[in-house]
């Protein structure tokens, strides 16, 4: 069963919601051009398989895999990938916050067969070859959903429609859903946040996760100093 919490508001775009996604406004800057160095990446990471249904998670809150996997979708629309954003987020979505489009319907919907898809998937006007699933009205039980057949059949039908389906899931470490939707997935990328992912938290998520026998291709770090590094985002493979 589905809540109906904000029942009213569903229907209509958040006011001060906006967000900034770099790829989409300045797409020459040098944040933008390291999402180009992680595409490349991922690209490189399918030689012996193919690499069509990817999941971001992150081990703990707050440490930016929404932000990055929207700008990661943006990057990929830009080479002329149809891309397809899928919040998979059913207890905190913020993916039709990011992308700025309505909540009314959309996976939930899909996997309980309470709309179409037509219905469901929204285009976004930032950028051309990208359309947006949010998470539609929150579940009762997300990672039964996502887990189910029906979850599994909408994976099949939306990849023969889309070059892409980017996931973005909850954090590994608070509950089961990033494992039982990355076990459907190709692949997936643990996200993390420099001087905030405490070292234990991270190997524990990756412990998490390869126990699921998830095929983990590598992390993501972002809010690194300049300073540091010479660049805000850098992208490694899996040791």
């Amino acid at each position: 069963m589905l809540k109906n919490k904000d029942k009213e508001n569903r229907n209509k775009i958040e006011p001060g919601a906006r967000r900034y996604l770099i790829t989409a406004a300045n797409p020459k800057s040098p944040i933008s051009e390291q999402y180009r160095t992680i595409r490349t990446n991922i690209q490189f990471s399918m030689i012996d398989k193919e690499l069509k249904t990817l999941a971001l998670t992150s081990a703990t809150p707050g440490e930016g895999k929404s932000t990055t996997i929207s700008n990661l979708a943006v990057t990929l629309a830009l080479q002329d990938e149809k891309v397809l954003l899928i919040d998979a987020d059913l207890r905190k979505p913020t993916i039709h916050k990011l992308m700025e489009v309505r909540n009314q319907y959309g996976l939930t919907s899909l996997i309980s067969k309470k709309t179409a898809l037509k219905k469901a998937i929204s285009p976004t006007l930032k950028t051309k070859n990208l359309d947006i699933l949010p998470s539609g009205p929150l579940p009762h039980n997300p990672s039964e959903l996502l887990g189910s057949k029906m979850m599994q059949d909408l994976i099949l039908e939306l990849s023969q429609k889309y070059d892409w389906l980017l996931f973005d899931t909850p954090p590994v470490l608070a509950v089961t859903d990033a494992q039982v939707l990355g076990s459907l997935c190709d692949g997936m990328i643990l996200v993390l946040k420099s001087h905030r992912t405490e070292k234990k938290e991270l190997v524990k998520a990756k412990e998490l996760l390869v126990k699921a026998n998830i095929n983990l291709i590598g992390t993501i770090m972002n809010g690194v100093d300049a300073k540091e590094f010479d660049h805000d985002y850098y992208y490694g493979e899996r040791s």
